[in-house]
């Protein structure tokens, strides 16, 4: 009975993997919905999409961000901001793609498998982890009219073959790794008006003709290019000066690794495959199954005695492989038993490491608690916990662009998680494994610096007064200074100083943010994310410091006082409009206005409000002016600025104690934190 049993299983799984097989063929004919549902089950760990993408049609069934032709084929896919992950080879089948929208995710791999979607016009790749390098075949996207594929890790040099994309108005590749020469696209891309190739490592001579089209502001953060003025003077054997961005800060070797935290990426790109590829792969699989299994039919038959057992085992042994590879929750993966391919055993991986917080719970307690994503930065994604007993802490979720070794990755939490000041955010735990990395930082519910100064300016709008303005950047200043003092030896500068990094605790007092973590980038990118709050030195040291985090302070301040954003798009979260400038230089602009002697003019209107306080104002307009003097060596430590504002006489505003009253109405959420705790 048993061998007629398996032989009759055999013969169903022969016809079962023959339809899979069949069902793979259909990938060529155009199965658009398919693909998608594919896509789906690769990138949406979260299932942001699985309301919504049901139905056996997903033009008939309106997909959320799919738009289809009257013929129902795909094309159109805007699927911003939804924390996709994984690479993207399942979208290769789309042929009949125009718009294909996933900036601002953690998708990763290669752009390779998009080569295939030859009737792509608008394409938008932004703010996510791909990798390797962007491969002349690109050429063949004639159609394309707009390419972003900025702030990722794509390396290698950027392809001549780019000249044949005749129809491109827009190429945006900041914030990369490319290295090599500009190719010259003057006379080749007539119809190119924005070009944006900033904070990467190119070289070399930079053509002419780019210079004269496109401006000294597409090139800039590129310290080996040189050429024609204002760019520096080309030498004679044209090598571009040596740039060591493997560091990015001086370190002490007792307390931070003296490799660095981020290496180079030795990955080979990796060719993305046909759908005629896959098929065969497919088929190929199906029949070295049916070897496979023609075999085990064989050995049960011979094996009639023992085939009672054999199959109680090999039943056992189904159970566990689909329970090791059914993705019922993800968080859960990372607290399976096995060991990582860097030592980390299974107790290890499934344990948080806590600094000194009475409140201590398993990982299970954390990735069972109920999440809400507060804000996504170029590190990674905000969540707030909360735990069965009620607890509520932050949880930052990094990017799987930041490789580190785990021995490095304790080191640099070593150091943010000992400090301990009133106004700095405390990192409670960290979590480490290969494919995963938390940190856990305490909950702090009323929002940011930036959300009170740019946060609903209409009507109904709290101002925010003078006392609590001057209160909340004495705090910041505080905490700035303390870790300045702690690791002044060290020369370990803050990295990110901005208004989304200046949270506000339960009692409204500010406390620093995001301490330390741009030390797990590279220096480009770690620089690129300072946007408005960039020390002038550091386009062209590459490096974070402490005198640089005294000018991101003073930019901070301006900010205060005249109540403007340094930058026109502070939050990496919203897109970039194509008519929108890249950014606003602050403090040129107040000293063009002090200059002019039309100080009033530069303070917030909300300030004129309030009486007697025109000297304090100026007051602190100085120490904000003191701190972004061009010159690094001649701004003040953190120490003397906290001195100067506590020596500014503060008059009780007449809102104060209003504000006070409405504190807890304030938006107990930091998603507006630009990388925030964001």
């Amino acid at each position: 009975m048993m061998p007629a049993n398996i032989c009759s299983f055999a013969v169903a799984l022969f016809l079962s993997l023959t339809l899979l097989a069949s069902a793979s063929l259909s990938l060529d004919d155009g199965d658009d919905t398919s693909a998608l549902t594919r896509f789906r089950l690769q990138a949406d760990s979260h299932g942001g999409l699985l309301r919504n993408w049901t139905g056996s049609d997903a033009c008939a069934s309106s997909w959320r961000g799919v738009q289809c032709s009257v013929n129902g084929r795909v094309v159109a896919l805007s699927l911003p901001s939804m924390n996709l992950r994984g690479p993207i080879e399942s979208l290769a089948p789309l042929h009949q793609l125009r718009v294909l929208d996933l900036h601002d995710n953690r998708l990763n791999g290669t752009i390779s498998p998009l080569l295939n979607c030859t009737n792509l016009k608008l394409l938008y790749l932004s703010g996510n982890d791909f990798s390797g390098e962007i491969p002349p075949e690109i050429s063949s996207l004639r159609r394309l009219l707009r390419l972003d594929l900025s702030d990722n890790n794509i390396r290698g040099g950027i392809p001549e073959d780019l000249a044949k994309l005749s129809r491109l108005l827009t190429l945006r590749l900041q914030n990369n790794v490319l290295s090599g020469t500009v190719p010259d696209f003057s006379v080749s891309l007539v119809n190119l008006t924005e070009l944006n190739l900033t904070n990467n490592e190119l070289s070399d001579r930079l053509p002419d003709g780019m210079m004269k089209k496109f401006g000294e502001k597409s090139f800039t953060g590129n310290e080996g290019i040189c050429g024609s003025s204002p760019l520096p003077i080309c030498s004679v054997t044209g090598s571009p000066p040596e740039m060591d961005s493997s560091r990015t800060v001086p370190s002490n070797p007792s307390s931070l690794p003296q490799n660095p935290i981020i290496s180079s990426y030795n990955k080979e790109s990796r060719k993305g495959l046909s759908p005629g590829a896959i098929v065969a792969i497919v088929i190929a699989n199906c029949v070295a199954l049916l070897v496979i299994i023609s075999f085990i039919v064989a050995y049960y038959c011979a094996r009639d005695r023992d085939r009672s057992s054999s199959s109680m085992a090999g039943s056992e042994s189904g159970k566990r492989r689909k329970s090791g590879s059914s993705y019922g929750s993800e968080k859960k993966v990372y607290a399976n038993g096995g060991g990582d391919s860097d030592g980390t055993n299974a107790t290890d991986r499934s344990k948080l490491v806590f600094f000194d917080w009475k409140k201590q719970f398993e990982l299970e307690d954390l990735l069972r608690a109920s999440a809400e994503m507060l804000g996504k930065g170029s590190l990674g994604t905000v969540y707030r916990a909360v735990l069965d007993d009620g607890c509520t802490v932050a949880v930052k979720r990094l990017k799987d662009a930041n490789p580190c070794p785990r021995k490095d990755f304790e080191q640099y939490m070593e150091v943010i998680g000992k400090l301990k000041h009133p106004n700095i955010v405390r990192l409670r735990a960290f979590y480490y494994a290969k494919e995963e990395k938390l940190l856990v930082y305490e909950y702090l519910p009323n929002g940011s610096l930036h959300n009170l100064l740019h946060g609903n300016r209409g009507p109904g709008r709290i101002p925010l007064d003078w006392t609590t303005r001057i209160s909340l950047v004495l705090g910041a200043a505080r905490g700035l200074a303390a870790i300045h003092g702690e690791y002044k030896a060290s020369n370990i500068p803050h990295g990110n100083v901005k208004s989304s990094n200046v949270l506000l605790d339960k009692n409204g007092v500010a406390c620093i943010s995001d301490f330390g973590l741009s030390l797990l980038l590279n220096p480009v990118h770690a620089i690129a994310r300072l946007g408005g709050y960039k020390a002038p030195e550091q386009d062209e040291t590459k490096r974070l410091s402490q005198k640089a985090d005294v000018y991101s302070f003073g930019v901070l301040l301006l900010e205060v006082l005249t109540g403007r954003a340094p930058s026109l798009y502070p939050s990496p979260s919203r897109p970039r409009n194509d008519k929108e400038e890249l950014s606003v230089d602050l403090p040129k602009w107040v000293r063009s206005v002090v200059k002019e002697e039309w100080t009033a003019e530069v303070f917030d209107p909300e300030l004129l409000r309030y009486k007697n306080i025109e000297e304090e104002l100026v007051s602190m307009l100085h120490v904000g002016l003191a701190c972004v003097l061009p010159q690094p060596e001649k701004r003040p430590t953190m120490a003397e600025v906290t001195k100067m504002i506590e020596d500014i006489r503060v008059e009780q505003s007449p809102l104060g104690e209003d504000y006070d009253e409405s504190r807890n109405s304030l938006s107990p959420s930091i998603a507006a934190t630009e990388d925030g705790m964001a």
